[in-house]
């Protein structure tokens, strides 16, 4: 009986979502149609070189460069595609600015749309369940369960990933920056605050 309760436990360390996806992906190793060595390889680039660092380059270069700023608020795609940040999915990325009287949030309430050139892998609580129904839903009591609290008067819109569009917040520039290098501004950008469930660091959060 021990033995049968020690591989209970061991087998639901996995969802069923991903032991599906951990059985597709060895059907199609075997089939020949994938290596998993790239795959890896692909996994791993989006999580440790591009995870959120691509879209922080981004936002640091909108609030340091007013004409970046433009461009990116008029046709986002084109704009990053500027900085050498190639999409591979066809998507059209729209950014939306944050400011005093409105805070934009990020769903997909669909399945899982997220512009991966920019953001990286898409947080697993971005994917389930409870976050797509209630971001729609209630927008202010998600953001208060991320430690956000926004005022009263603070208008709250949400907007709806598709296969076709993504999008990506600009967050409002933390007082106390003026001056800052791009790349010491990319540093108060977090991924959160590019979803809208998350503000930008201050400046003595990074020391």
């Amino acid at each position: 009986m021990a033995h049968d309760h020690d591989d209970h436990e061991h087998g639901s360390e996995l969802s069923e979502m991903q032991l599906r996806v951990r059985a597709l992906e060895t059907v199609l190793a075997e089939k020949g149609y994938i290596d998993p060595a790239a795959l890896d390889v692909i996994i791993e680039a989006y999580e440790t070189k591009v995870g959120p660092h691509n879209g922080a380059r981004v936002v640091a270069k909108a609030w340091s460069d007013p004409a970046f700023k433009r461009a990116l608020l008029e046709d986002a795609s084109k704009a990053v595609l500027g900085l050498g940040l190639l999409n591979r999915v066809g998507d059209h990325l729209i950014a939306v600015e944050n400011t005093p009287k409105l805070h934009n949030m990020i769903v997909c309430t669909l399945c899982s749309c997220y512009p991966w050139e920019v953001l990286g892998l898409p947080p697993v609580w971005y994917k389930s369940a409870p976050y797509r129904s209630r971001a729609v839903k209630d927008p202010r009591g998600v953001l208060r369960d991320f430690g956000v609290e926004l005022p009263r008067e603070t208008e709250i819109r949400v907007f709806d990933s598709t296969a076709e569009t993504r999008y990506l917040v600009l967050p409002r520039r933390p007082a106390g920056t003026e001056g800052w290098s791009e790349e010491k501004l990319a540093q108060l950008v977090t991924r959160d605050s590019m979803i809208g469930t998350g503000l930008a660091k201050r400046p003595q959060d990074i020391g």
